[in-house]
């Protein structure tokens, strides 16, 4: 099936044409915090399409700005103990990364299979932007988590590992 989306990312459109195949995954969005899972603020769509997996996230309640966004090993949001004390989300392990490149480079990059594009969150705290990740079908992604962290991501292990954004502040389990 061809299915036409039109991005908007400020005064531009941008009209993408992709064949979607029959795979695809609904992801339900949950806040995280070192005392657990905590409310649903929406879903992430995942799709298998001719250029890659189709990410579209309908969610709420984030704060504004640029946010971490990756696939992670375990299927499991809870907390795991940390040099002490209870760190959200901890029990989803690491970036997924099958192949063990053991390096952070992005969706585009040849490191971490888990990057994913930066999730941008509007001032009124949602996320709805259509993104694609083109080294991904569906099939990699199912029995893991998905994970949004607090800040950015530079796509580089410098200055700071993983891409720089820090805490873990929503997630949300992809079944088998």
């Amino acid at each position: 099936m061809l299915v036409t989306k039109t991005i908007f990312s400020g005064a531009v459109a941008l009209c993408l044409s992709l064949s979607v195949y029959a795979a695809d995954v609904s992801v339900m969005m949950h806040k995280v915090n070192e005392k657990g899972v905590g409310e649903a603020i929406g879903t992430i769509q995942f799709t298998d399409t001719d250029k890659g997996v189709a990410v579209t996230p309908n969610l709420k309640g984030l704060a504004a700005g640029t946010h971490g966004f990756h696939l992670h090993q375990n299927p499991d949001c809870g907390v795991k103990e940390k040099d002490g004390k209870m760190t959200a989300g901890l029990a989803a392990g690491g970036h997924f990364d099958p192949a063990k490149a053991d390096k952070h480079e992005g969706p585009h990059g040849k490191g971490h299979l888990g990057d994913l594009p930066a999730l941008d969150v509007a001032a009124d705290g949602t996320a709805n932007k259509l993104m694609l990740v083109p080294r991904l079908k569906v099939a990699d992604i199912q029995g893991r988590s998905v994970m949004i962290h607090e800040g950015g991501d530079n796509y580089s292990d410098l200055p700071k590992p993983l891409g720089g954004g820090g805490a873990r502040v929503a997630c949300g389990v992809i079944s088998k």
